[in-house]
């Protein structure tokens, strides 16, 4: 029965995790900079009525980096987030440098520290990054974000489905299947981006897709006989 003891720790440890990720939230799935605003805002809420939190947050680039590489700041950087309480948080785009034929994109990146209480037992905080695309979205794009999805060119290499972004929108996939069997990498196409998913063999050669809005929202399926 020596298992007994490290399962109970990982369940309760668990649960904590569950916890604390459900504690603090962001108030959507995704940020969308328009060009044509200096700030955007969006909210931090602490659903936990008792649970204190220490909120961190930054933006970096899609390969982790941040810093003076990044066109944005987050303000504020560092708060206080008691129970039942919300904050603001305000990114600043800080350069002009960024490109204005497409979109780019970046993490907006939250994490949610648990303040400590002094009891007499013992205790693990562990605290908890959420990120969420950032896109910056410059003026006059061709097109529409939210009809980008319907753009896609897919086509059969060999054992491999081709799909062709033409668009100047990023594309946040929900689901892409081939013959009904999903391609669970398929997750999402950058601007002007090719990329290829293998498929099973013998499957029929229909694929059907759809996608996420700048509202986290499920857009309506797509059909297409290859």
């Amino acid at each position: 029965m020596n298992w007994v003891k490290p399962v109970c720790l990982l369940a309760i440890l668990f649960g904590f995790i569950q916890q604390t990720h459900a504690s603090v939230v962001l108030g959507g799935t995704r940020v969308i900079f328009d060009a044509t605003k200096k700030e955007v805002s969006t909210r931090v809420y602490n659903n936990d009525d008792k649970a204190v939190f220490l909120v961190q947050s930054w933006v970096e680039d899609k390969h982790g980096q941040k810093g003076d590489k990044v066109p944005f700041m987050v303000t504020p950087p560092l708060f206080r987030l008691a129970g039942g309480q919300e904050n603001m948080l305000r990114i600043v785009h800080t350069s002009n440098t960024l490109p204005q034929d497409k979109e780019s994109l970046y993490w907006l990146s939250v994490k949610a520290i648990p303040s400590t209480v002094k009891t007499d037992e013992n205790r693990i905080n562990i605290s908890i990054k959420t990120r969420i695309k950032l896109i910056y979205r410059p003026t006059n794009l061709a097109g529409n974000a939210a009809d980008a999805y319907k753009e896609i060119k897919f086509s059969r290499v060999g054992n491999e489905l081709q799909a062709n972004n033409p668009t100047p929108y990023y594309i946040s996939m929900q689901r892409v299947s081939v013959g009904g069997q999903e391609i669970k990498e398929a997750m999402m196409l950058e601007p002007g981006e090719t990329q290829r998913w293998k498929i099973p063999q013998g499957v029929p050669a229909q694929v059907e897709w759809n996608s996420i809005n700048d509202f986290g929202g499920v857009m309506p399926n797509r059909k297409i006989n290859l």
